[in-house]
């Protein structure tokens, strides 16, 4: 039986990465089908649902990002697991581009390009939002 070497430092934190981001995944798309559940989408109408997942994503991106920018001490997993895992399994812009394919197949084109151009620009004014405001209240907290 040959003999095996104990994983090298870097081979053991791809493990933990890797680890993480699926655990993370995991809870995100568990919360999104969750969501889909919850607020199930009407054939041939808006699909809100993915619409405000997409959106509500993006908002807690903007927050994590600027925490973690602020906080150079954070845990090193501490990104891989929320932001690539949870909000990366929370997210679903392939289910964007299969909403926007059904509302085609099914005759409401202005419909589908209304809720593509929609989510994109709500998506990016969210995460920039909540980048900005996060960071503007944690500069606003280290004053005190």
């Amino acid at each position: 039986m040959p003999h095996s070497e104990p994983a090298s430092p870097p081979r053991r934190r791809h493990r933990q990465t890797v680890a993480v981001v699926a655990a993370g995944g995991v809870l995100g798309a568990c919360a999104r089908y969750g969501a889909t559940l919850l607020w199930p989408t009407v054939s041939g109408g808006f699909p809100w649902t993915t619409f405000w997942i997409n959106v509500t994503g993006c908002a807690a991106m903007g927050v994590l990002m600027a925490v973690i920018t602020a906080m150079p001490a954070a845990h090193p997993l501490v990104r891989p697991f929320l932001g690539t895992g949870v909000l990366g399994g929370y997210t679903t812009f392939s289910t964007y581009a299969v909403d926007a394919e059904h509302l085609l197949d099914g005759g409401h084109a202005l419909t589908a390009l209304l809720y593509l151009v929609a989510t994109v620009v709500a998506a990016v004014a969210a995460v920039w939002a909540t980048a900005a405001l996060t960071r503007r209240a944690l500069s606003l907290g280290s004053r005190s």
